[in-house]
C-alpha cells in the first residue's frame, strides 16, 4: 500500500501535470482576452483534495510561463489561480466552490489582460469571466461530480 503522503504528493504533481498538459492542448483558447481555458475544469478538485491547491499553482505557472504573456501572467494568473484554489477547498458547496475560479479570475486576469492588450478593462472582465464560468460551471461541475462518486479516491470530507 502506498503512504497516505506519497499519495497526496502524486496526486498535487499529476494535477499539475494535467493543468499544463489540458492548457497546452487547447492552446488557441487557453490564453488572450477571450479565453476558455478548458484546463481551469480543474481549479473545482479542491472540493476534493487539499492537495489540488499547489497542484493548480504549479500547473497555472507553467502554463504561463509556456504561454508568453510574460511576468504579469506567470505571477498575477498563478495568484489568482492560487487564491481561487484556496476559496473552492473552503467553500461550503460546490456551486460557490465553482463561483470563486470565475470571480477572482476574471477580475485579476480580466484586470491586467485588459492594459497588456490594450483594451476597454470591463470588456476584459467579461470575456475572461464568461470563459471562466464555461469551464467551472459547464466542465468542473460534472468532473468533480463523477470523481466524488467513485469508491477508488480519498475526500477531503
Amino acid at each position: 500500500m502506498v503512504p497516505p503522503k506519497t499519495l497526496e504528493i502524486a496526486r498535487g504533481a499529476i494535477i499539475a501535470a494535467l493543468y499544463v498538459a489540458v492548457t497546452m492542448l487547447f492552446q488557441p483558447l487557453s490564453y488572450g482576452p477571450m479565453q476558455v481555458r478548458v484546463s481551469e475544469a480543474l481549479t473545482l478538485l479542491p472540493c476534493l483534495w487539499l492537495e489540488a491547491v499547489p497542484g493548480l499553482f504549479v500547473g497555472c505557472m507553467i502554463a504561463n510561463i509556456l504561454g508568453g504573456l510574460g511576468p504579469w501572467d506567470v505571477f498575477l494568473g498563478s495568484a489568482a489561480t492560487l487564491i481561487a484554489a484556496i476559496l473552492t477547498y473552503f467553500a461550503p458547496n460546490r456551486l460557490l466552490a465553482a463561483s470563486a475560479p470565475v470571480l477572482v479570475n476574471a477580475v485579476v486576469v480580466g484586470w491586467y489582460l485588459s492594459f497588456l492588450m490594450n483594451m476597454n478593462a470591463l470588456m476584459s472582465i467579461f470575456y475572461v469571466g464568461c470563459g471562466e464560468a464555461i469551464a467551472c460551471f459547464a466542465l468542473g461541475l460534472p468532473l468533480v461530480k463523477a470523481l466524488g462518486r467513485t469508491d477508488l479516491i480519498r475526500q477531503k470530507k
